[in-house]
C-alpha cells in the first residue's frame, strides 16, 4: 500500500530472496502440471486456470487476464493472504480456549456428542451450532484486519453527510462494525451467545463482516471458513489447551500486536491429548 516505507525495512534483501525463491518453486509447480495437464480431470485452481488459458487461445483470444504472470500473483495471493490470516485466527482461537475452560468444555461436549472419533466434515458445521457460534466469536473480537484492505470509490458520492469523491481511496473500518455496542450485547467480552438464539441454535448477525462486504468482499472467505472450521474441530478433538504450568488463565494476555493483521501477544500453551 504504500511502497516508499519498504527502504526502512530491515532485511529487505532478504525479503527480496525469499520472494524470487518463492516464485522459483511455485514455477517449477506449474511446469510439472501442465505437463500432465487433462481438461477432462481438474485437480485443482492452477489446472482450472490453465484449461481457461488453452480454452480461450484455442478461441484465438491471446489477450486475456489468464496468462503466466497473472497465475503467479494469483497463486501467491492466494497463499500470502489465507496463510497469515488463518493462521492467526486460530491462534486467537486457542488462547481463548486456554483462556475460557468452560467454554472449550462446551465446544468438546458437543464434538464428542455429534463427532465422536471420526473426521470431522464441513458438512457437520451444521451439527455443531456452539461451536460455530465460538468460531465466529473468535473471529468478531478478535477484528484480525481491522481496516480491511483500500477500495476506491468508482463515482462521487456522498456517505453520511460527507462528499467522497470519485477516485478517493478508502479503508472501512471493520471494527466499528465488529466491536458496534449499538450491535452486540458484550462488544468487548468472548461471549459466544451472540450467535446463538434463545434454543441455542446458530444464528447469522448482519454486524459479523470479518470478510467485509459487498462485491468486494474477501474472495477467500468460503475457503477460509472451511479451513477454520476443519483445523479447530479437529484441534479440539484431539487436544485440551490449557495454559503453560505456572501460569493462570487469568495471566493470559488478550492485547493485539499490531503488524499485517492483529495477532495475539506471544503466549506457551499446553496440548495434552484427549483420552
Amino acid at each position: 500500500m504504500f511502497p516508499s516505507l519498504f527502504k526502512w525495512t530491515a532485511d529487505r534483501n532478504e525479503i527480496h530472496k525469499i520472494y524470487s525463491a518463492n516464485k522459483k518453486q511455485n514455477r517449477a509447480i506449474f511446469s510439472r502440471l501442465k505437463e500432465s495437464l487433462n481438461s477432462q480431470m481438474c485437480r485443482g485452481f492452477v489446472d482450472a486456470f490453465l484449461v481457461r488459458k488453452q480454452n480461450l487461445e484455442k478461441s484465438g483470444i491471446t489477450k486475456s487476464h489468464f496468462h503466466d504472470d497473472n497465475l503467479m500473483m494469483t497463486v501467491m495471493n492466494l497463499f500470502a493472504a489465507g496463510t497469515e490470516t488463518t493462521s492467526t485466527t486460530l491462534r486467537w482461537g486457542l488462547l481463548l480456549m486456554a483462556k475460557y475452560p468452560e467454554i472449550q468444555d462446551e465446544v468438546q461436549e458437543e464434538l464428542r456428542r455429534v463427532i465422536g472419533d471420526r473426521q470431522v466434515q464441513v458438512a457437520d458445521r451444521k451439527n455443531l451450532p456452539f461451536t460455530d457460534a465460538v468460531i465466529h466469536e473468535t473471529q468478531r473480537l478478535s477484528s484480525i484486519v481491522p481496516t480491511a484492505l483500500p477500495h476506491k470509490t468508482t463515482q462521487d458520492i456522498t456517505f453520511q453527510g460527507h462528499f467522497i469523491e470519485k477516485g478517493t481511496t478508502v479503508f472501512p473500518l471493520l471494527t466499528s462494525a465488529l466491536h458496534d455496542p449499538n450491535e452486540w450485547e458484550r462488544p468487548h467480552s468472548f461471549y459466544p451467545a451472540h450467535f446463538l438464539d434463545k434454543e441455542k441454535k446458530f444464528v447469522k448477525r448482519d454486524a459479523f463482516i470479518p470478510f467485509s462486504a459487498g462485491r468486494r468482499i474477501c474472495l477467500g472467505e468460503s475457503l477460509a471458513r472451511m479451513e477454520l472450521f476443519l483445523f479447530f474441530t479437529t484441534l479440539l478433538q484431539h487436544f485440551r489447551f490449557t495454559p503453560a504450568p505456572g501460569v493462570s488463565e487469568e495471566e493470559l494476555d488478550l492485547t493485539a500486536v499490531v503488524g499485517i493483521t492483529l495477532s495475539p501477544s506471544p503466549h506457551k500453551l499446553c496440548a495434552v491429548p484427549c483420552m
